[in-house]
C-alpha cells in the first residue's frame, strides 16, 4: 500500500502532471493500488484511507440457505458481482457438499459475470458467461436487465457485502423476484484513523476531490462523518470546494440521497475516472494575470507561468482570500481571519506573507499598500474585468 500521507509534487517546470498541486482523497478499499499510482503519476497528492473491509459472513447459514434455495428452484439469471464473492461462493459450496450441484444449475442459466476479473472466476469454476460488460458497472448489467425485461423473472445477486443501493431495487420494481447470495460483508476499518484524517482534510479543504469506486464506501464516509457530527460540513465541502468523484451512477447513489451532486466518467472505469479528474480539477483552477505572469492557483500549490510552486497551508490562506478581490486591497485584518488558527496578532500576517512571497518566487506579484494592507499586482489591462469580481 502507498504512503496516506500525501506525497508532495517536486517537479519544478512544464513537465508536472495535470494533478499537479492537487490533493486528491482514495476511500476505495480494493484496487486502492491501482487507482492511487494512476493519480500521483499524473502528479496528484494522494491521501489514502479505506472506508471499508471484506469480512467473511461470521455465520454462513444465509449462504447456506440462498445456495439451497437455488439449487432447489432454478433462477433465471445469476448476476456474479466480484471475482473474491463467486470463488468464495463456490468454495463454501463445496465445503457443504454441494458444489457439484450448484455448478450443475449455474451451467443452466444466463450468467452475467461484471468485469474480467469475475469472468476469470466464473471460468475458473469451469463455466461460461453469457455477457460481461466492458465497462465493469453495475449500472450496465442493469440497463441490459431491464432492458430484457425481468417481469415475473427469478434473479439471483451475488452481493457486494451490503445489498446493492438501488440495484435490487430497481429490478424488483420492475417485477423480479431477487434472491441476495451473501457471501461476504464490509465493515468498517480496523483502524479508523485514516478515515478520520481523510474528513478532517475534506471539512478543512485540504483535499481537491474525494474519489468513490463503490457505493458502500461512499455509505460508509457519510455514516462515519454523520457519527463524528460532521456530516453538514462533509455535505458542504462536496457541495462547493472538493470534488466527488464516483466510477458510476451506482456508486454514486448513497451521495445523491444527501442532496450530493457528483461528477462521473462516461466509462465505468478507474482510468476514464483519472481522465475526467484531470480535466474537472485544472478547470476549477483560479487563473489570474498578475504582474506579468500567468498565476493559476491550485489546491497546495500554485502555477507561476507554468513553473510548479509548492505553497505552505497558510499562504494558501492568503492567497484565496486576495484571489477573491483580485487587484483590491485586502485588510491585515482580513487576512488574520483568513490564517486557521492565527489568533489575533497581526505579525502571523506578515510571516506567512513573506513565505507566500518566497515560496511564489516572485515578490512583485503581491504588493504592500502600507497602513493598508496586501493586493495581487493585477495586471492593468486585466483591471475592469476582474473590478466587480
Amino acid at each position: 500500500m502507498y504512503d496516506e500521507q500525501q506525497q508532495q509534487p517536486t517537479s519544478a517546470g512544464p513537465e508536472h502532471g495535470p494533478l499537479a498541486g492537487f490533493t486528491v482523497g482514495v476511500t476505495a478499499a480494493r484496487r486502492a493500488d491501482e487507482l492511487g499510482a494512476l493519480l500521483q503519476r499524473r502528479g496528484a497528492s494522494v491521501l489514502h484511507a479505506p472506508a471499508l473491509r471484506i469480512v467473511p459472513l461470521a455465520d454462513d447459514s444465509e449462504l447456506l440457505a440462498a445456495t439451497k434455495e437455488l439449487i432447489d428452484h432454478a433462477p433465471d439469471v445469476v448476476v456474479a458481482t466480484t471475482a473474491i464473492g463467486f470463488r468464495g461462493w463456490v468454495e463454501a459450496a463445496d465445503g457443504w457438499g454441494l458444489g457439484e450441484g450448484l455448478i450443475d444449475r449455474l451451467r443452466g442459466v444466463e450468467l452475467l459475470a461484471r468485469g474480467p476479473k469475475v469472468k476469470g472466476a466464473v471460468r475458473a469454476a469451469g463455466l461460461t458467461e453469457e455477457w460481461s460488460p466492458s465497462s465493469e458497472s453495475m449500472a450496465e448489467v442493469l440497463e441490459r436487465l431491464l432492458a430484457e425485461g425481468v417481469q415475473g423473472r427469478r434473479v439471483a445477486v451475488q452481493l457486494h457485502g451490503e445489498p446493492l443501493p438501488g440495484f435490487v431495487e430497481a429490478l424488483r420494481e420492475a417485477g423480479a423476484e431477487v434472491v441476495g447470495v451473501p457471501v461476504y460483508r464490509w465493515m468498517p476499518p480496523e483502524d479508523i484513523g485514516p478515515v478520520d484524517r481523510l474528513l478532517d482534510a475534506t471539512v478543512s479543504r485540504a483535499v481537491d476531490a474525494l474519489t468513490f469506486t463503490s457505493a458502500p464506501a461512499a455509505a460508509s464516509l457519510l455514516n462515519r462523518a454523520e457519527e463524528r457530527g460532521l456530516l453538514p460540513e462533509l455535505l458542504a465541502a462536496m457541495n462547493h470546494d472538493v470534488v466527488p468523484v464516483c466510477v458510476g451512477p451506482v456508486t454514486a447513489l448513497p451521495l445523491q440521497a444527501r442532496g450530493v451532486d457528483t461528477v462521473q466518467p462516461e466509462r465505468f472505469r478507474l482510468g476514464p475516472l483519472v481522465q475526467l479528474l484531470c480535466k474537472e480539477l485544472p478547470g476549477r483552477a483560479r487563473t489570474l494575470p498578475i504582474a506579468g505572469h500567468r498565476v493559476e492557483i491550485r489546491g497546495h500549490a500554485v502555477l507561476v507561468d507554468g513553473a510548479l510552486r509548492p505553497v505552505p497551508p497558510a499562504g494558501m490562506s492568503l492567497l484565496r482570500a486576495l484571489s477573491r478581490r483580485p487587484g483590491w486591497v485586502v485588510s491585515r485584518a482580513d487576512l488574520l481571519r483568513a490564517l486557521p488558527g492565527a489568533g489575533r496578532d497581526e505579525h502571523a500576517v506578515e510571516t506567512a506573507m513573506a513565505r507566500l512571497r518566497s515560496a511564489l518566487g516572485a515578490p512583485k506579484l503581491i504588493q504592500t499598500v502600507v497602513k493598508r494592507g496586501y493586493r495581487l499586482a493585477l495586471d492593468p489591462a486585466s483591471d475592469a474585468k476582474y473590478a466587480d469580481s
